[in-house]
């Protein structure tokens, strides 16, 4: 008679965040597959619910609250984790019904609360977890988080108040997830953190065996030996320290994607003291000329605040001269929202939302220009494009070098059958928009 096996307990989750809380979902995930559980797609058939929550803006928190309050009213047994765990009090002020709460990449605390609130029965021997790990995106990209936690103090961020000082991961793992994620079907590794450039720093640079040589904790060392693998290499979170000049010439090489995601969140000096932001004496216009000047096509995308405490029409004036003269190939742009916590809030010169707005949409307008006239530019030319969707009748929708996934533009493709997500083409480009290009894959 063939063994009966019981069936194991189902964990349902919700991923709320940045790439760095989606990665730790995946390692949750991964841990509680290997332990036996099973993973539902749904509320009903989960015995219990994970929320990994954000608590950076209060906009996000109130999202988090949300999500929390619809796991308990489509199931009931909701555990908590991520950033606004440390807000434990609210949260159960709010949801007394929630079974455990844990703070961001606490993963025994959160794996252990799950073993309390769904047991695996004592017969399960269901080990099916694949080399690489769960994830949560697609095959052909993975997210690599390379540290934990930031040495700075930003007045505006709370993120070393909710996960501490920088915390940097041994290069030696790094590169063997990497490697293994390749293996299972990669062919886009996308480097996260809170601070990149930082990488290494709490290891004082010190280096580890990799396959017969050492391998130093440090962010060029460890952009080149992931560029061996055979994927593509995205840097982000790039602060503008002077050794990321090091890092352009592998761009040029072909080594790492030419693509340098730096947060520079404003322009102006003063309004970049306020913020306490580091490296904000750096003449970035002159070194951004000089990375143009190695690798051509190198594209820098940033994000900016508008109506930070004390800005000044001036400030925002400055702000919009210096995007003119940078012609930055993407831009994201938030509102100052006050956060608790955040030393920012007690600055003086609240800036009205209606002027919030009206910069807002100042910057917005004036960076969609630059991005149409950029993206134009590369009409006529030959791009290669990684696949991110096929619709299996001729139409498909993939990225350039100098896109990334779900914060970029795309490339719509027609006369694309027979592609398939992570296949990497040329393609001729035929068309442009403000955010978007339009072309024919190559045959050959």
């Amino acid at each position: 008679m063939a063994l009966q096996l019981p069936s194991p307990p189902k964990v349902g989750m919700v991923s709320l965040g940045c790439p760095k809380a989606l990665v730790d979902s995946e390692r949750i995930l991964t841990k509680l597959r290997s332990d036996g559980y099973a993973l539902s797609p749904d509320y009903e058939a989960a015995d219990v619910v994970l929320v990994n929550t954000c608590g950076f803006l209060d906009s996000a928190k109130e999202e988090s609250l949300a999500a929390i309050g619809e796991a308990i009213a489509e199931n009931g047994r909701v555990i908590v984790t991520g950033c606004m765990g440390k807000e434990a009090e609210l949260i159960r002020a709010r949801f007394p019904a929630v079974l455990a709460i844990t703070g961001p990449a606490q993963y025994e605390s959160v794996v252990g609360a799950v073993h309390e609130a769904a047991p695996i029965p004592p017969s399960a021997f269901l080990n099916l977890v694949p080399e690489a790990g769960l994830k949560l995106t697609p095959r052909h990209y993975s997210y690599v988080k390379i540290s934990e936690g930031c040495n700075h103090r930003c007045s505006f961020c709370i993120i070393p108040s909710l996960r501490g000082d920088l915390v940097s991961r041994r290069p030696d793992a790094i590169l063997r997830e990497a490697e293994k994620l390749v293996a299972a079907g990669t062919r886009e590794l996308l480097v996260i953190s809170q601070d990149t450039s930082a990488y290494g720093v709490d290891l004082r640079h010190a280096a580890w065996p990799w396959k017969g040589r050492e391998v130093r904790a440090h962010m060029t060392d460890l952009a080149a030996e992931l560029g061996k693998l055979g994927a593509w290499v995205r840097l982000h979170y790039v602060y503008p320290y002077p050794h990321v000049d090091q890092v352009i010439p592998l761009m040029a090489e072909g080594l790492v994607l030419p693509y340098l995601d730096i947060p520079f969140q404003h322009a102006s000096p003063s309004v970049l003291r306020a913020m306490k932001r580091p490296a904000n004496d750096l003449k970035v216009l002159e070194r951004v000329k000089a990375w143009r000047a190695i690798c051509p096509d190198i594209a820098i995308r940033s994000t900016f605040v508008v109506g930070f405490p004390g800005e000044t029409e001036a400030d925002f004036d400055y702000l919009l001269d210096w995007l003119d003269e940078a012609q930055l190939d993407r831009v994201g742009a938030f509102r100052f929202e006050p956060v608790q916590g955040a030393a920012a809030n007690d600055l003086p010169g609240a800036v009205p939302d209606e002027v919030k707005e009206e910069r807002y949409a100042r910057l917005m307008a004036k960076t969609a220009a630059i991005s149409t006239a950029k993206l134009l530019a590369k009409v006529g030319r030959t791009l290669d494009v990684i696949i991110d969707v096929a619709d299996g009748e001729g139409g498909a929708t993939g990225r350039s070098k100098a896109d990334a996934p779900e914060i970029d533009g795309e490339v719509h493709l027609r006369d694309a059958a027979g592609l398939e997500p992570g296949d990497i083409v040329p393609v001729l480009i035929e068309d442009a928009d403000e955010h978007d290009l339009f072309g024919v894959p190559l045959k050959g």
